[in-house]
This record gives structure tokens, C-alpha cells and sequence, in this order.
């Protein structure tokens, strides 16, 4: 929900006024505080310089983990008046305000603090202050424009009521705070000290990653933004800002760069038994619903990226003993459903590959649906689910062979021989060197695209080194950009460059082109592996990762964005601050160019085998 959009300030400094604030209307920008806006700077938190007459005036924003609060502090090097006007919205974050009669029209007053509970049955705003005079002239502002919201063709007007002002006489070298919160309220004596604590945490984080690098330090920082609790105590990982909750697939996608890079390991094994708990016919929910409504379990893919972070958690912890006991028995349960059946006809064929595609859910990363259309339906046997799957029955044996499970490893040993020995040959497509999308009755889909990348980045191997090679070529040359890989390539009929327009229009294109920046993280560690994990190899990998280092400051500053134009200059689109890109460009980094990957927790021999062929 948004509760508090956001202040309104305007300073008065020798008889006269200065506005702040920089809002867009659909005739006018209004005012035009930026005129007066001499830097900003995100590290610890976001402040904002302002020079106003001869006065500088700076800006602190920031919110204390795990609260539902945002601290606003101002500090001037001269005496000023300031005035404060919160502009209240309170809708769910995918909506818009519009006036209406139904709000309350002013708070409830108490010793520095305002109580605001604009309609019934909503929760209470709270704001605490600094000294000041509050003075009730509740009244809308209206027209607001959302440029981005127009772009993506969404309702983008959106009225916002102000119940009051603060005015506060701020002297120089002193401090005045709002804390607006929603539960309980915090006083705003405890500022400060929310401040300090604060940035230790930040701080304290990027020191427990422990890079010297200052590239890493930055991803680290851009972290710090994704982990969260809902309640009862789950951790998870929140997909993307601003509009995207926790979603199955991208928790476990993003967990290592996430969680493990970052020496967050508590929080990854707490996010991995959370998760456990909940699957259900051997699916990993693929989304916990914001209001408490029963989770959907519409992924072929979660459950297997689920097998790969607990790998991963093993190889950076060695827990097996936290494994064996809370997690390993849902991998079982997983590898048992998948192979003989579970929800929307997934299960393994007679050659021992997963199938799945039911109706019109689509059941892979490339989701993109438009009511009950399919943008891009992938029924059958995907690439990337089989290649996952191999590495689920890989990691399920080695599990089984140290928990002394011989039953099961048996059986998982089974079904991975029997994927190892049918993949190159059902997906290699000899016409364009590299592996097919998709393998289905209706036949066989050619189309260029980057999912077959995690055929050769995951840990165990499906495909001899000669036919990585070309398959590498290949995806470097359709489907590289520098901001990640194209989702098809630009020589497809089906390929669309840009992404905008209403919803038809850009889920069309969401998966015919546009470029993902976590899809990097695979290919990266494919090429560093494929290249013989030399340093030349590593050297030249960094050349992929460098173009984000500038994209941190191009759209959602210290972040890196979901999605970007297929074609160049491949502008920054979708959701503005993306976990798993962060994660995956952070732990390619890391791992595979600065050369901090732990080593592998199993033997696999398997892969031994097809790289010395």
C-alpha cells in the first residue's frame, strides 16, 4: 500500500518563498524545486542539496529495517521557516487516488504527533515530529501525472489529499524530523539513533561480504533492498520494486547473489525451510498472494531452481545436517512428483525429460500472458526445464549418497542417466549450432533464444564441450547486448525492439526481445567455464559486466533494472530496481571474474567425463 506519497516543502528565508518540491501535472511541472537542487548522493541513504538564496538546505531520507517507517530529516546552514505538507494517497500500489468524499478530512493532534486514518477499516498513519505548529486545511491536490504509468498506457492521474501543514523554525546547524510510520507509532526523539543504527547496518553489511572492489561493494549496498519478512516469519525476497511481491521462481534464481555471496546465510537457509514448508504435490509456490488469499503453485521451474539454491547454500555453508533434516525430504518429494506426475501435467516422458503445459497456463519464466492468451507458449519439453532437471537428479543423488539413502540414490541416479543420455541429441539443432527451445509433438522450436544458456552454466554438464562452444558463438552473437541477453533474436519475424504501450502491446514484447539483466549471470559463468576458467577467459568476461557499472546511475540510481529495449540504446524499462538482475550480475562477478566461487560441495563425475571428450 501506498499510505504517504509524499512532502511538500517550502522554505522562507528574508521575506521570501522557495518551493522544494517538483511535481508533474498534465499542463505543467510545478514547482520547480529542482531549479534550487545543487547535488544528490544515495550512500548511506538518499540526501538532497538545495540552495536557496544563500542557505543550503539538505534532505535526509531513509527507512529503519524492518519497520513500516521512512525517516525525513532537514538540517540548513542558516535560519529558515519550513513548512511541511504530507500528501496522503492510501491505495494499493498497482492503483491510482482520485478525489472523493469518503476521506476523512483532518487527523487526530497529540503532542508532536498526528494520528491519520483516512477511511474506515484502513490502517492509521502515523507522523511524529519535531517541534512545530500543525495547521488543518485539509484540501486535494489534483492531476498528478505519472510519466512512466502513460508510457506503459496504465492510468496515470492521480489526485492526493493534504489533511494540514507543519511549520517548523529550523535554526542553523540543528535538526528537525518526521517519522511517518504505519503500526505503532515511533517517536521522533528516537531519530537519531534510527539514523546511526542505520547506517551501521548498511555498513555492517558490505563489511561481512567482505569485497575490496568497489563495484561489489555497490551490488552489496543494492541488496540490501530485497530481503524481507511477511508475516509468521518468512523470509523471502521481494522480486522487484515497484510493483512486483515475492515470487517462488525469482526468490531462488536471486537467493545466491542475494543471500550467499553476501554472507547472509541465516536468511537464505530461513528463506529455503520457509519455502520447504509450503510446497505442495512437489511444487514450490510460485507467489504468495498479498492478501492472504491461497498460493499460486503455476511454475514448472521453482521446484527446480528451489534444488539448485539449496545446492548452492551447501556450497558456501556445508549445512548438511540443516539439510538433511528441514529441506531434504521436499527434494525428494520434488524429484518423486516431477518424475511420475503433479499439477498442470507435468511429469517425465518415457525418455525421461519433464513435459508439462496445461491449457493456457504458462508454466516458465517467459510468463507474459494477456487474459487468456499466451504470448509465448512453451507446452512441451523446454530447454531449461530439462537442463534444471538434470541438475535437480544430480544434486538429489549426491544428497542421497552422503545421507545414506541408497533407495533413492538408485533411483535419482536412474533418471539423471536417462536425461544425460537422450538431451544433446533431442535439442541439438543442427541448422543453427545450438539447442532448441522447445521439443514438443507439434515439433520442434528453432527459435533463438537464451534459455538453452543454462545448459551450460548450471553444475552439472549435459552437452559436450565442442557443441558448448558453438552454442556460446551463437548466443554471443544473436543475443548478447550490454545490458544482458535478448530474449529472441533480433532476426526472428516475431522479434520487438522496444517495450511500451498498453498491456497487450508490452506483454508482447516482453519475451520477443526485450534484454533481461540476470540472464548475464548465466552466460557469464558459462563463457568463463566453456573458456577453461583461465584468466584470460575471466578478463574477458569482465568486458560483459562492465556496461552496469554505468547503469547503476541511468534509472533506479544503485540499482539495475528488470528489462531493456531489444534494440540500442537499450533504455532501462519494467520495474526499476530487480532482484535477481542485481543478484546474478553480483555473483558472476564474484564468482566468476573476481574468482570467489567456493569450491563444489559434490563430485561430478558425469561432467568430468563429457569435458574430457
Amino acid at each position: 500500500m501506498v499510505a504517504l506519497s509524499s512532502y511538500q516543502e517550502t522554505v522562507k528565508l528574508e521575506g521570501r518563498e522557495y518551493e522544494l518540491g517538483c511535481n508533474r501535472y498534465q499542463t505543467a511541472v510545478h514547482p520547480q524545486g529542482y531549479r534550487h537542487l545543487e547535488y544528490v548522493q544515495h550512500t548511506p541513504y538518499p540526501i538532497f542539496g538545495y540552495k536557496v538564496g544563500d542557505a543550503l538546505i539538505r534532505k535526509h531520507i531513509f527507512m529503519p529495517h524492518g519497520k513500516n517507517a521512512t525517516v525525513v530529516s532537514y538540517d540548513s546552514d542558516r535560519d529558515i521557516s519550513l513548512e511541511v505538507r504530507p500528501l496522503i494517497a492510501f491505495r494499493d500500489y498497482h492503483h491510482t487516488t482520485r478525489q472523493n468524499g469518503a476521506i476523512s478530512s483532518s487527523p487526530e493532534i497529540g503532542p508532536e504527533t498526528l494520528h491519520y486514518t483516512p477511511y474506515d477499516g484502513e490502517p492509521t498513519l502515523h507522523i511524529s515530529h519535531s517541534s512545530g505548529l500543525f495547521i488543518g486545511d485539509g484540501f486535494w491536490y489534483y492531476d498528478f501525472e505519472y510519466e512512466v504509468e502513460r508510457y506503459r498506457g496504465l492510468d496515470a492521474v492521480e489526485d492526493l489529499f493534504s489533511p494540514g501543514s507543519l511549520t517548523f523554525h529550523l535554526k542553523a546547524g540543528t535538526t528537525i524530523s518526521l517519522i511517518a510510520a504505519i503500526g505503532d507509532p515511533i517517536p521522533v526523539t528516537e531519530s537519531e539513533s534510527l539514523r546511526e543504527s542505520e547506517i551501521e547496518r548498511r555498513q555492517s553489511s558490505v563489511t561481512a561480504a567482505g569485497f575490496s572492489d568497489s563495484f561489489a561493494q555497490s551490488l552489496v549496498r543494492a541488496t540490501d533492498a530485497y530481503t524481507v519478512t511477511r508475516s509468521g516469519d518468512l523470509s523471502t525476497i521481494i522480486a522487484g520494486y515497484p510493483w512486483f511481491s515475492d515470487l517462488g521462481r525469482d526468490t531462488f534464481i536471486a537467493l545466491p547473489g542475494i543471500a550467499l555471496v553476501t554472507g547472509r546465510h541465516d536468511q537464505a537457509v530461513a528463506m529455503l525451510k520457509a519455502f520447504a514448508k509450503a510446497c505442495d504435490q512437489g511444487m514450490i509456490p510460485n507467489r504468495f498472494p498479498d492478501h492472504g488469499e491461497t498460493a499460486d503453485y503455476n511454475s514448472v521451474d521453482a521446484s527446480l531452481w528451489f534444488i539448485h539454491a539449496v545446492s548452492r547454500y551447501l556450497d558456501y555453508t556445508s549445512d548438511f545436517f540443516g539439510v538433511e533434516v528441514d529441506i531434504w525430504p521436499t527434494i525428494k518429494e520434488i524429484v518423486t512428483r516431477f518424475h511420475d506426475g503433479t499439477r498442470y501435467d507435468i511429469h517425465a516422458d518415457v525418455d525421461g525429460l519433464i513435459t508439462a503445459g496445461e491449457g493456457n497456463v504458462q508454466l516458465t519464466w517467459m510468463d507474459a500472458k494477456v487474459g487468456d492468451w499466451t504470448v509465448t507458449p512453451r507446452h512441451g519439453k523446454p530447454v531449461e526445464i530439462n537442463a534444471l532437471w538434470y541438475n535437480a537428479l544430480c544434486v538429489a543423488e549426491a544428497l542421497a549418497t552422503r545421507f545414506g539413502d541408497a533407495e533413492f540414490e538408485s533411483r535419482a541416479a536412474g533418471y539423471a542417466a536417462s536425461v544425460k543420455e537422450v538431451f544433446e541429441e533431442t535439442y541439438w539443432n543442427k541448422e543453427t549450432n545450438c539447442l532448441y527451445d522447445v521439443v514438443s509433438p507439434a515439433g520442434k522450436d528453432g527459435a533463438i533464444r537464451p534459455n538453452q544458456i543454462l545448459a551450460l552454466s548450471l553444475p552439472f554438464r549435459l552437452v559436450s564441450v565442442q557443441r558448448e562452444r558453438q552454442i556460446l558463438d551463437v548466443i554471443t552473437q544473436e543475443l548478447v547486448t550490454p545490458r544482458g541477453l535478448r530474449s529472441l533474436a533480433a532476426n526472428h519475424p516475431s522479434y520487438a525492439g522496444h517495450y511500451g504501450g498498453d498491456q497487450y502491446s508490452r506483454d508482447w514484447s516482453y519475451h520477443q526481445g526485450m534484454v533481461w539483466g540476470w540472464l548475464i549471470g548465466p552466460f557469464v559463468s558459462a563463457y568463463v567455464r566453456v573458456n577453461g576458467q583461465t584468466e584470460d577467459a575471466r578478463i574477458r568476461a569482465a568486458a560483459f559486466v562492465a556496461p552496469f557499472q554505468t547503469h547503476l546511475y541511468e534509472a533506479g540510481v544503485g540499482q539495475i533494472s528488470e528489462i531493456f529495449d531489444g534494440d540500442a540504446p537499450h533504455t532501462p524499462r519494467g520495474c526499476y530496481a530487480q532482484a535477481w538482475s542485481v543478484a546474478e550480475v553480483l555473483r558472476c562477478y564474484t564468482e566468476d571474474i573476481l574468482g570467489g566461487c567456493p569450491e563444489p560441495w559434490y563430485t561430478d563425475k558425469r561432467s568430468v567425463a563429457l569435458a574430457s571428450v
